[in-house]
């Protein structure tokens, strides 16, 4: 079993979660973050004065599947996720050390 965490920004979030949706998947969580990566912050006006926005709206979508399946979802969302620009996203892969999810 893998745990995938993915990044995305939040245009492109719902598409990303309609094709998890489509795949075999375990688990699902999704949930906002702020974050920054090689775009860093930007740059905002407010009455006049500019002020940093170190932070930046992003998409945090979890998702359990098994160890056969991982990198069919990887491909299916990096396809649908990717625009080409700096900030895509990310997707960090956590092997979880038990064969199925334990239930409370």
């Amino acid at each position: 079993m893998k745990q995938l965490t993915i990044t995305v920004k939040p245009f492109r979030a719902e598409a990303v979660l309609h094709a998890i949706a489509d795949l075999d998947v375990t688990a699902c969580v999704a949930r906002e973050a702020k974050g920054f990566s090689r775009q860093k912050g930007y740059l905002n006006r407010y009455v006049g004065s500019e002020y940093s926005m170190a932070f930046l709206p992003k998409v945090e979508i979890s998702v359990w599947v098994g160890d056969d399946r991982a990198e069919e979802v990887i491909d299916r969302i990096v396809k649908i996720a990717r625009t080409g620009r700096i900030g895509d996203g990310k997707i960090l892969v956590h092997h979880m050390g038990f064969p199925e999810p334990l239930e409370f």
